[in-house]
């Protein structure tokens, strides 16, 4: 049985001499041999591309609250107005991200249209493995949105019990001043009720 031969090394001498005798400088011949070596890369597609900057978005969202996270939480750091500013920004961020992800699925609900023939029948089976890498991808940003926006709901939620804490002291102080009124008139009451009945004994 016959070896079969490499030929590459063949294919670039016959390049480099072709290139050479239309007179091509060094630079492009350098240019034309690196093909053979460094590939162009392939063009990432539109859907690609999009869920690529929804990722994008969604990180910015994350660092976004990682920055003002001791701003949001610690009441002593910033007012209300800049934590409701703040909480703004943060759901304005996660509406803009689940806005990508629903366009996402429309796309690979028109493509999954597109593979089906007027009878409901799939007619392109080689579209299939796409639509599933598709549905995974659409899945794996909702999911990396759900971790983050389930980050923020634990910083409102701290938010929220703070401004518990701090109104049920003064609800505590009002109920004790309120109370004050009450017990002296239940004192005077007994005391002179006591008093009547020391006189009568006497």
């Amino acid at each position: 049985m016959s070896k079969v031969r490499d030929r590459i090394e063949d294919f670039k001498d016959a390049v480099r001499h072709s290139a050479l005798s239309l007179g091509y400088n060094e630079s492009k011949l350098a240019a034309i041999m690196a093909k053979f070596i460094i590939h162009a890369p392939r063009q990432r597609s539109p859907f690609t591309r999009a869920a690529l900057k929804t990722m994008e978005s969604i990180g910015a969202l994350e660092q976004f609250m990682l920055k003002h996270r001791k701003d949001y939480v610690d009441l002593h750091r910033t007012t209300e107005q800049e934590r409701d500013s703040i909480e703004q920004e943060v759901s304005a961020f996660i509406k803009a991200c689940q806005a990508q992800i629903d366009v996402l699925k429309n796309s690979i609900n028109d493509d999954e249209a597109n593979s089906k023939g007027w009878l409901g029948i799939r007619t392109d089976y080689s579209n299939a493995d796409t639509i599933a890498h598709k549905h995974g991808v659409v899945l794996i940003l909702s999911e990396r949105l759900h971790s983050v926006t389930s980050q923020f709901d634990k910083l409102r939620a701290i938010r929220f019990q703070d401004t518990i804490n701090r109104a049920t002291p003064r609800r505590k102080l009002k109920r004790i001043v309120n109370s004050e009124p009450a017990d002296a008139s239940n004192s005077t009451i007994w005391s002179s009720g006591n008093l009547m009945n020391f006189n009568l004994s006497l």
